[in-house]
């Protein structure tokens, strides 16, 4: 089943709706039957029959189609955020007793929900450093249940061997869960390495338009299904009709809009390794990464997300290269049209964050869908701003 099959055909029944080429966004939180017998079958399955829409609505049932597909997995299931994805996915796996190995510096959520959350009702979690395999397995003890990965982190972007630690899950029968936000399902398909769950945040490429906020859990029936019996329908945090169908939209440009990010970010992050006013570069798809290797056997391509490390004397300077950007807008998460800096140093006196243990002089970027040549012009704004400030 090809992509561009997925993006603009697989589950648009047109002759439902007038032959429409846009499915209609279905806002009823309801749906009626014409007799007690119809409505008692459709309760049996009511993960794909039209009961109540914190079940199933007819137009969110499209997209979990198109997404299912273009992760290469059996079924799906739509969030109303990747926060809530991830915790539904990893609460089905887990029970008061349990352990879990979860890779070092993962999305500050996920960190809550095992760290604060999962914490309380005594499921215990072991954060490792996953570039090393390895690793997972030592951490394994006998209450052991789920191995999660995240790959490349949102940050400074390590890799974990997805075929590596897969092997060593089945070897314990251990269930696997991977965050593949960064990549989106056009850059990597972890379910085809052997992964059981792959989790989004939809907010950022899938919807890429910086105006849904979504999750996504995508695996076999079995564990979809699992879910939605139990977390999904209890939770309830479902996504609305509207929110489905801005989403569906932003799947039509999908592979195109990262085609376009992954070549302007490449252009960037070149640019900016030999850049005088830049100590260190944080980007998988370039020769002096790392796991540079592994990020090309695993990824089809590199995101528009990476990390800089400025060649700053203190604070002061950081904050002086952002405020002097006038297109990367100042913001928390990526993935959308626009370019985007978020500063680690602004988490230093935060009282929601605490303080951070990665460098003040760490500053993420997004390459949005600006020219390529407008940005990098931009950031010279902000080197020049960081110098005045070392003259002053």
């Amino acid at each position: 089943m090809n992509q561009s099959y997925i993006i603009n055909q697989l589950g648009e029944e047109r002759e439902n709706y007038f032959q429409a080429v846009s499915p209609p966004i279905m806002q009823s939180s309801n749906f009626t039957f014409e007799d007690i017998s119809t409505m008692r079958e459709s309760l049996k399955d009511e993960l794909n029959t039209p009961f109540y829409t914190r079940g199933c609505n007819p137009t969110v049932a499209i997209l979990r189609k198109k997404v299912a597909a273009l992760e290469k997995a059996e079924d799906a299931l739509i969030f109303g955020s990747g926060s809530a994805a991830n915790s539904a996915a990893v609460i089905s796996q887990v029970k008061a007793g349990d352990h879990i190995i979860c890779v070092d510096k993962p999305y500050s959520w996920t960190n809550k929900l095992m760290t604060h959350l999962l914490a309380r009702f005594n499921v215990e979690t072991t954060f490792i450093d996953g570039t090393d395999a390895a690793n997972y397995e030592n951490a394994i003890r006998p209450n052991t249940k789920l191995l999660f990965l995240e790959t490349p982190n949102s940050m400074t972007f390590e890799l974990q061997d997805i075929e590596a630690v897969v092997k060593i899950a089945k070897k314990h029968n251990l269930v696997t869960i991977l965050d593949n936000s960064y990549a989106s399902p056009i850059f990597q398909n972890p379910i085809e390495m052997g992964i059981d769950m792959v989790t989004h945040s939809a907010t950022k490429y899938m919807c890429g338009h910086s105006d849904v906020v979504a999750g996504v859990v995508c695996g076999s029936y079995e564990h979809i299904r699992q879910i939605f019996a139990s977390e999904y329908m209890t939770l309830g945090a479902a996504i609305s009709p509207n929110d489905a169908w801005l989403m569906m939209r932003g799947l039509r440009t999908l592979p195109i809009r990262m085609k376009y990010i992954a070549e302007s970010t490449f252009k960037i992050a070149t640019w900016l390794e030999s850049h005088p006013k830049i100590e260190k570069v944080h980007y998988p798809f370039s020769p002096n990464f790392p796991q540079y290797e592994l990020a090309k056997k695993q990824l089809k391509n590199a995101s528009g997300l990476f990390s800089i490390q400025l060649k700053a004397n203190n604070i002061e300077e950081v904050e002086r290269f952002c405020n002097h950007l006038q297109h990367f807008l100042l913001a928390c998460s990526w993935g959308g049209h626009e370019s985007l800096v978020f500063p680690i140093c602004v988490l230093y006196t935060s009282e929601n964050y605490g303080s951070s243990t990665l460098p003040w002089n760490l500053v993420r970027l997004n390459i949005g869908l600006e020219e390529t040549e407008v940005l990098m012009e931009d950031l010279e704004r902000g080197f020049e701003a960081m110098k005045r400030c070392q003259v002053k």
